[in-house]
Order: C-alpha cells, then sequence, then structure tokens
C-alpha cells in the first residue's frame, strides 16, 4: 500500500507568519507551489496559506444579502464569514491570509485517505508529520503521480 511517506516532498518550502503576502506570492509563483506551511519559530505548523487565500485578494467585497421582514433584519450571510473575508482582502502578511490549524496527515497515512481528504475538503495542499513535526508536503500532483508506472514517475 502506497503512504503519505511515498509521494511526499521531504524538502518542504515553509513560510513564518510575518512573511508578506507578496514574498508567498512570489515562492509560489516561482516554485510553482499550490501552498505554503505557516510555521513559528520553532517549526511548529501554524497554518497554511494557498494560492486561493492570496487571490482572494482580488476580488470585490461581498457585501452580505438582506431584506426587511416586519421592520427586521434579516441576513444571509453571516458577518464573522464577511470579516474573515475582508481580512483576508485586505493582508499584508501571511498571518492575516492563512488557513490557521490546516489538515494534516501523518507519514503512515494510505494513499486512499490522502485521496478522500483531497477531493472531500476541496484540499489542494496536505502537510505531513510525524509525531507533531512537518516532515513532508503532498500536493494533488503527488498523487496523481501515483497513476503512472513506477518506471515513468
Amino acid at each position: 500500500m502506497i503512504k503519505a511517506q511515498d509521494i511526499m516532498t521531504e524538502d518542504v518550502i515553509t513560510v513564518f507568519p510575518e512573511t508578506e503576502i507578496t514574498q508567498a506570492a512570489k515562492i509560489m509563483l516561482e516554485r510553482h507551489l499550490n501552498g505554503l506551511p505557516v510555521i513559528d519559530q520553532d517549526g511548529h505548523l501554524m497554518g497554511i496559506i494557498c494560492q486561493e487565500d492570496l487571490v482572494v485578494q482580488q476580488m470585490k467585497i461581498p457585501l452580505p444579502s438582506v431584506f426587511t421582514f416586519f421592520d427586521s433584519l434579516i441576513t444571509f450571510s453571516s458577518y464573522k464569514k464577511l470579516d474573515k473575508e475582508v481580512e483576508k482582502m485586505t493582508a499584508m502578511t501571511v498571518a492575516q491570509a492563512m488557513t490557521p490549524d490546516p489538515m494534516t496527515v501523518e507519514i503512515g497515512t494510505g494513499l486512499e485517505e490522502i485521496a478522500t481528504i483531497m477531493v472531500n475538503n476541496n484540499v489542494h495542499t496536505l502537510p505531513v508529520l510525524n509525531k507533531g513535526k512537518i516532515v513532508g508536503i503532498i500536493g494533488k500532483e503527488d498523487v496523481l503521480r501515483t497513476l503512472m508506472p513506477p518506471n515513468q514517475r
């Protein structure tokens, strides 16, 4: 059975919470990466910043849909969600735009579970942990490569 340790990239490129958004975008573009793990000074995983987190900065501010019913204002959009989207849109540092506490897998997680997590949660990048420390990263391309015969990977 193929496991995370068999398909992960071990040389993980990471950023810190105080890294500027422009620097994170530059790294992703130059290295053709979908996401970057965000670590603290001790190397502990704090979050992940993905291309989607950066693309959101180009969106229009999503105003909540509201209507009045018997002199009451009813909203269809959560203000908490709106606040988070506005914060991401105006982010200057990775900490302001990252997804905190990202989904992760352990080094021994099987390929089927990895694929299920990615598809069911629309995740493109999964940090791989061993005893709580980041030891690798898996992207969708890593999973796709498993469809190829070993001599063509």
